[in-house]
C-alpha cells in the first residue's frame, strides 16, 4: 500500500506557515566563513551542534582558513575536538580537505556540490548544508529529522534519505525552497520529535498524515 501524501495546496500552506512563524530561519552551527562553516558540518556528523559549537568557539578564534588549520596540524587539532564523537577520523579528514582547498581551489570553498563531495568527510548532506548557507542555493539536505518529517507528516515519503531529498526538490514550492531545510530541521528538532513529537503545538498540526499523533505535551 502506497503511503499518502500531502496534497500540493496543502505543502504549499504548510510553508506559508513556517515562514509566517519564522521568516529568516538560519542554521544552529556557528562559523565566521564558508570554510569554517565546512569544517563545522564535517565535525557534526554524528554529532550535536551545541557539542560542535562547545568545540569550535575556541578553534575558529584563531583558525579561519585552509592555511592556518594546515599548519595546526593534525594533533593540535585533536586538542580542540577531543569531546566530538569520531574526532580522530575527523581530525584527519579536516587537515587532508584544507590541504585540497589550497593545492585546488585557491583555498576557497567550491560552490560546486561534486566539487564539495570529492573533499574528505564531505557527503551529499554536507555539501547540501554548504551550499545553502554559504552561498544561498535552494539545496535540501536530508538528515534524520528531515527523513523522519518526510515520511511522518506525507510531504516525501520515501525509503533513503536521498529519495527523500529528490521528492522533496519536486514537491517543495519554489518560493520556500530556500529555506525549506531549516524549517523542517527546526521543526523536527524542536517540535516533530523521534520517540514523542508534541503535536498539540505543532502548527501544521492539521495538514500532517501522521496516524500516532499526540494528544498532550510532556
Amino acid at each position: 500500500m502506497a503511503p499518502r501524501r500531502l496534497k500540493p495546496d496543502q505543502i504549499t500552506e504548510m510553508f506559508r506557515r513556517f515562514q509566517a512563524a519564522d521568516p529568516a530561519p538560519e542554521g544552529e552551527l556557528d562559523y565566521v566563513n564558508p570554510y569554517t562553516l565546512l569544517v563545522a558540518v564535517v565535525l557534526s556528523a554524528q554529532a550535536t551542534d551545541v557539542g560542535v559549537n562547545r568545540a569550535t568557539g575556541p578553534l575558529f578564534k584563531f583558525v579561519d582558513t585552509p592555511e592556518k588549520m594546515v599548519e595546526l596540524g593534525e594533533a593540535e587539532l585533536i586538542s580542540y575536538i577531543r569531546t566530538i564523537g569520531l574526532y580522530r577520523m575527523k581530525a584527519r579528514n579536516v587537515i587532508a580537505l584544507s590541504q585540497i582547498l589550497i593545492d585546488r581551489y585557491g583555498s576557497e570553498v567550491p560552490r560546486d556540490r561534486a566539487a564539495l563531495e570529492e573533499l574528505p568527510g564531505v557527503g551529499r548532506k554536507t555539501a547540501n548544508v554548504v551550499l545553502n548557507i554559504a552561498f544561498g542555493e535552494p539545496t535540501i539536505a536530508v538528515d534524520t529529522h528531515l527523513f523522519r518529517l518526510g515520511n511522518r507528516t506525507g510531504l516525501a515519503p520515501g525509503k533513503t534519505p536521498l529519495e527523500v531529498e529528490l521528492k522533496l526538490e519536486k514537491v517543495v514550492p519554489p518560493e520556500y525552497k530556500r529555506h525549506a531545510h531549516h524549517w523542517l530541521i527546526l521543526h523536527g528538532r524542536y517540535v516533530c520529535k523521534a520517540r514523542k513529537p508534541e503535536c498539540p503545538r505543532c502548527l501544521i498540526n492539521d495538514l500532517c498524515l501522521f496516524k500516532e499523533k499526540t494528544v498532550s505535551v510532556p
